[in-house]
């Protein structure tokens, strides 16, 4: 988001974008890192549980990750050529609740969002605060298939007070 922890509000959302998932991808990504039957072959998908080919739940992350990284890199170019200095992000001290709530099928195009919760102070850190941030992904039909818990320092305008 680019914002200095004091601008963080909660009920601050950001629309990362969205991304359709084909059959080819959702076997691509399976076949290098998640390669369990229901992800890399549909006769074997069809007698699952699933009744048929679904993404990994680690692809759907790993989408959210790619669109939200977009998000930053074109925040940041965009506050540098208004002559502004963005803040810089942290590292992540972790997620929480990671779930995957439905499964995500050749064909859906799933819209991810995260909006912020909450913020922390960081002790031992005065430079820098926690924000904590609801991050989901919705199906083409509305429904939630994907949410977590993010949690990322983010650099302060000034020490606490």
């Amino acid at each position: 988001m680019s914002l200095y922890f004091e601008e963080c509000r909660p009920g601050i959302a950001i629309d990362l974008g969205s991304h359709a998932f084909t059959a080819e991808e959702i076997k691509a990504f399976a076949r290098l890192y998640d390669p369990q039957p229901f992800h890399i072959d549909e006769t074997a998908a069809e007698a699952s549980l699933f009744g048929g080919l679904i993404a990994s739940g680690w692809h759907t992350a790993a989408i959210w990750m790619k669109l939200m990284v977009a998000h930053e890199t074109r925040t940041v170019r965009e506050s540098l050529a208004r002559g502004e200095r963005p803040a810089k992000l942290g590292p992540s001290p972790g997620f929480r609740d990671m779930r995957w709530i439905e499964p995500v099928r050749p064909g859906d195009t799933i819209a991810f969002r995260s909006e912020i919760l909450r913020t922390e102070d960081w002790k031992g850190r005065a430079d820098w605060g926690l924000m904590v941030m609801l991050n989901e992904g919705r199906n083409q039909h509305s429904r939630l298939v994907f949410s977590f818990e993010g949690r990322v320092l983010v650099e302060r305008r000034r020490g606490p007070a």
